[in-house]
């Protein structure tokens, strides 16, 4: 049995749920290692992994976790899990595969990430996210869990014309879970960042990942969002007079120089414009405007716009 046996990491990576999930798993509801060698961690069998897989299952299918687990604890453990009416996975399985999404060198996290996406498992997906978003912070989980998987995603639907309903529900998801950090960290006094996407830039998520980071610094901010006139972003900065503008744009298409230009030229201008996403290119950006290199230099920028008000305003 010991031969058979698997640590928590790679149970994890077997249901595609994080560790921190088979933990909660175990302490509430008992459903945790069996296999006991003394001097070393407790391991899963596999009628462990059996259990487990319902547990999964059954929650994905929007059966509360109490009861999830009480059928879970409930089914035979001669059975394997094929005999219980689940798929099992095996290691042959591999990322890059036709059915499968590509997430490069991020971690075994962002792999069952991908295939709770692959499932459609919103439940999994949300609660993958919440749990990152709340051990590493909104930066590390966008950079090293987030963004590996919306771009495998973008990749798969490139070579094959799918996944537009992978696309959406991840997007979906992933939009509440960064949502849901800003209610967290509600901030104080007037905003003082204005977050806006470019005029017909539609993906607004890593400008959500901004805003998220944002809060959890707290930081104040007002967000757009998706496709903003240049009229309408030069009016709400004559309005609002934010202190510093992010201005995102994805593609080249969205990327015109001139809406740099027009803020630069506002009454009230700010005193700091980001040129923000893989759309601008350095060579056609107006002199004044500065171009972060990843949500984490954005960030420090609008930190440091913040504290040095908060300096002037002290003095």
């Amino acid at each position: 049995m010991a031969d058979e046996a698997l640590s928590a990491g790679a149970v994890a990576r077997r249901l595609g749920v994080a560790v921190t999930t088979l933990r909660t798993w175990h302490q509430r509801y008992g459903l945790g290692p069996s296999e006991h060698v003394p001097g070393h961690h407790r391991r899963y069998t596999p009628a462990d992994l059996a259990r487990l897989e319902i547990m999964r299952r059954l929650t994905g299918e929007g059966v509360a976790p109490a009861e999830a687990a009480r059928w879970a604890r409930q089914a035979p453990a001669v059975l394997p899990p094929d005999r219980l009416g689940l798929k099992a996975r095996t290691s042959t399985v591999r990322d890059g595969g036709g059915t499968t999404i590509p997430v490069g060198r991020a971690g075994p996290v962002a792999r069952g990430l991908a295939r709770a996406a692959m499932r459609l498992d919103s439940l999994i997906i949300g609660r993958t996210i919440g749990d990152s978003l709340a051990a590493d912070g909104v930066v590390a989980t966008w950079e090293g869990l987030l963004r590996p998987v919306l771009a495998g995603i973008g990749e798969r639907h490139a070579a094959t014309s799918g996944l537009i309903e992978v696309e959406h529900l991840m997007s979906r998801c992933v939009s509440e879970a960064l949502a849901s950090v800003a209610r967290a960290h509600p901030t104080v006094g007037p905003p003082r960042i204005l977050l806006s996407c470019a005029d017909e830039e539609q993906h607004s998520l890593p400008l959500e990942a901004l805003a998220a980071a944002l809060a959890e610094a707290g930081v104040s901010y007002r967000m757009l969002g998706a496709r903003v006139p240049v009229a309408a972003l030069v009016e709400a900065v004559n309005r609002t007079g934010p202190a510093a503008v992010v201005l995102w744009s994805h593609t080249r298409a969205t990327a015109g120089p001139h809406q740099l230009a027009a803020l630069l030229a506002v009454p009230r201008r700010p005193l700091l414009v980001l040129a923000a996403g893989p759309g601008w290119r350095a060579d056609s950006l107006p002199a004044g405007v500065v171009r972060p290199v990843d949500l984490a230099e954005a960030l420090s920028l609008a930190v440091a716009v913040r504290d040095s008000l908060d300096q002037s305003a002290a003095g």
